[in-house]
């Protein structure tokens, strides 16, 4: 396990740096490591047992480990590799916030981006960031001393700040027409041995994350790209029907519970199904346990439901504050229509009128519906704000990683428990 469970944290990217990593992402991080150490550690003894033990070892029981042994091994490391990350963390962060081994920070630009950029600097001390000013041929009077930061000079003059000023770190927010200025700043860094950054003016254009792809040669930005593609379509998708099938066994008896109760409840069908919009744009029947009087619509039409919504029963009431009316939507999961994170699913009567009205609404469909999501465990559920719903789907799907999923199923568990924003 000694080399395991470094392999592992490599697989999952756990040796990279990232100072602005919040500390819930980073148990969550060493979690999937360590579960990942588990699985190759099971995977090598069962190898190790088939082609190289010999049969009187096997028979004896040698190079057995049981579940429990697992299981303990899980919880220990998880723990002692967080702490000793945090340890470490607190060390460095420490040092960050006095002052000591800080990274020198020029900002190339004084426009809106390079103000954002320092305020992220600013704001966030433990990243190690000390700005010591910006350097821009646009800027005015009105760019001078923001936040105390000064305009040390002209973009012709950065290759002299760079070595006077012991400069580390070069951000770069000019906008696309000085791109000339963009390469000359990159080549002059190069000579001095800083690191650059570019931080690229596209907010207008770019709501999802960029990725550079190599065309023969040619580098091309993919503006739409989403991590959830190739084999972490397949990895995420593993997990769905391995939790699904796990999840409608263990919740067999109160799924069937719940069923008689909603029949003797109220009249009308037990299970109401929805026609929704999940990946892509396709629709799809959607599955719950009815919470709503039978044909509530038929008057109003497509209306969204509210806090204390008369129109449901009181059984249902109970049902939706701990999500219990859900439950069947692992039918749709195990189906392959949802998953069991990502953004909730929407009429389509609803996306028809949200698509226009929200320029960004669609590229939720980029991914599959989901039973819970990074806005709900925010808050943004029921008859809340569509763009900030938005923009959290958005989040999550720039962001997606398998401890991110885990991270969202615990949030909603313990959302359920306490029953915070469940109409």
């Amino acid at each position: 396990m000694a080399l395991i469970v470094p392999l592992a944290f490599q697989i999952h990217g756990m040796y990279r740096l990232r100072r602005h990593r919040s500390r819930l992402d980073d148990f969550f991080g060493v979690f999937v490591g360590s579960v990942i150490a588990v699985v190759l550690g099971i995977v090598t003894t069962l190898y190790v047992q088939t082609y190289f033990l010999p049969i009187e070892l096997k028979e004896r029981g040698a190079f057995e480990v049981s579940q429990i042994v697992w299981g303990i091994f899980l919880l220990v490391n998880t723990f002692a590799s967080y702490s000793v990350r945090e340890f470490v963390r607190a060390i460095f962060e420490r040092r960050w916030r006095a002052g000591i081994g800080l990274k020198r920070v020029l900002i190339a630009g004084s426009g809106d981006l390079s103000r954002l950029v320092a305020d992220k600097c600013l704001q966030h001390r433990e990243l190690g960031h000390q700005v010591i000013g910006f350097v821009d041929d646009r800027a005015t009077g009105d760019h001078l001393g923001y936040r105390g930061l000064p305009l040390l000079g002209t973009l012709d003059e950065a290759s002299k700040f760079l070595t006077s000023e012991q400069v580390d770190l070069l951000y770069i927010t000019l906008p696309l027409e000085e791109h000339v200025k963009m390469l000359s700043l990159i080549e002059n860094a190069s000579r001095e041995c800083v690191e650059v950054k570019v931080v690229p003016d596209l907010f207008q254009f770019i709501a999802l994350r960029a990725g550079l792809e190599d065309f023969d040669g040619i580098p091309i930005i993919s503006v739409n790209d989403v991590p959830l593609h190739g084999i972490n379509t397949l990895f995420k998708r593993a997990i769905d029907v391995s939790l699904s099938v796990t999840s409608l066994l263990a919740f067999l008896f109160p799924m069937a519970l719940i069923a008689l109760l909603v029949r003797y409840a109220s009249p009308g069908p037990i299970i109401y199904r929805q026609e929704r919009m999940g990946l892509d744009g396709r629709s799809f029947t959607v599955y719950k346990f009815r919470s709503m009087q039978h044909q509530a619509e038929d008057e109003t039409g497509p209306v969204w439901s509210r806090d204390n919504d008369p129109r449901r029963t009181p059984l249902g009431a109970l049902l939706r504050r701990f999500y219990l009316d859900e439950l069947p939507q692992l039918w749709n999961v195990l189906r392959g229509d949802m998953s069991l994170v990502g953004p909730r699913p929407e009429r389509p009567y609803f996306v028809k009128q949200f698509k226009d009205r929200y320029p960004q609404y669609m590229l939720r469909h980029k991914v599959k519906a989901g039973i819970t999501g990074w806005a709900q465990v925010n808050g943004w559920r029921g008859d809340t704000s569509i763009e900030k719903r938005t923009e959290f789907d958005l989040y999550y799907i720039e962001n997606w990683s398998v401890s991110l999923d885990f991270k969202i199923l615990w949030l909603t568990i313990v959302r359920g428990v306490f029953h915070l924003r469940a109409y």
